[in-house]
């Protein structure tokens, strides 16, 4: 569990990021949901957009699959959110929070 300050903190730092998957009409499956789980252990922050045509909002999403792979909700700002998981590999350097 992130507190307040390592959320601010993560919020600035996604910023900058781009969104590396879009959540459309097909929603989230298991595919999707294991695509996320090997994006956060390879980055540990990522930027997920949920386009017009989902019937999902953000925060739904958002909700959804940080349950699904064990990560930490950031935020979730229009139609993009942020989600965070610290990599389990030793190989990587990690975010500082």
């Amino acid at each position: 569990m992130i507190n307040s300050g390592q959320r601010a903190k993560l919020r600035s730092m996604a910023q900058n990021l781009n969104p590396i998957f879009h959540i459309g009409k097909n929603g989230i499956n298991e595919n999707f949901i294991s695509d996320i789980d090997t994006a956060l252990e390879a980055h540990e922050l990522i930027k997920i957009s949920v386009l017009r045509n989902s019937d999902m909002s953000a925060k739904e999403s958002m909700e959804i699959l940080s349950q699904a792979t064990a990560a930490e909700p950031v935020t979730a700002i229009g139609s993009k959110f942020v989600i965070y998981r610290r990599s389990t590999r030793d190989n990587v350097e990690h975010i500082q929070i």
